[in-house]
C-alpha cells in the first residue's frame, strides 16, 4: 500500500514503463499503419498527402521509413532517440498540417502517437533496451 502511494519512481518501474511504451505504441504504428502502407503502395503512391511538394511516391515513402523502419528501432530499443525523430515529424505532419481544421475525432489517434513518441524521444528508451544493454 506504501508503494502505491508513493510518488517516487525507481529506475526498474522507469525502465519497465518506457519498455512497454516503445513496445505498445512502435508495434501498432508499424503493424496497423506502416504494414498496410507497404501494401497498398501501388494504389497510395499517386494521391499520397503531399505536404512538402516532393511528390505523393516519395512522401508516401518516407512515411513508410517512420512507421515501419524507424517504429521497429524504438521497440528494439536501438539508436531509440535518432529512430523517434522521423516519427515525430511524421505525427506531427498528421495532426497539424493533415488533419489541420477537422474535427478532434478525426486526429485524435495521430496526437496520441505524437505525446507517446514525444516522451519516448525525451525520456530515451529505458534500461531494458538495446541501447540500454550497450550502456549509451
Amino acid at each position: 500500500m506504501k508503494k502505491l502511494l508513493s510518488t517516487a519512481c525507481s529506475d526498474a518501474a522507469f525502465g519497465i514503463a518506457m519498455f512497454v511504451l516503445r513496445v505498445t505504441f512502435g508495434l501498432l504504428l508499424c503493424i496497423n499503419h506502416g504494414f498496410t502502407k507497404m501494401s497498398n503502395f501501388g494504389t497510395l503512391k499517386y494521391k499520397f498527402f503531399d505536404p512538402f511538394h516532393i511528390g505523393s511516391q516519395w512522401s508516401l515513402t518516407m512515411a513508410i521509413f517512420a512507421e515501419v523502419f524507424c517504429a521497429i528501432f524504438v521497440v528494439l530499443g536501438l539508436f531509440t532517440r535518432l529512430a523517434a525523430i522521423p516519427v515525430v515529424i511524421l505525427l506531427a505532419v498528421a495532426t497539424f498540417l493533415f488533419h489541420k481544421g477537422q474535427p478532434m475525432a478525426n486526429h485524435e489517434l495521430a496526437v496520441i502517437y505524437l505525446a507517446a513518441f514525444l516522451a519516448i524521444l525525451f525520456a530515451g528508451p529505458g534500461k531494458y533496451s538495446v541501447d540500454g544493454a550497450m550502456g549509451r
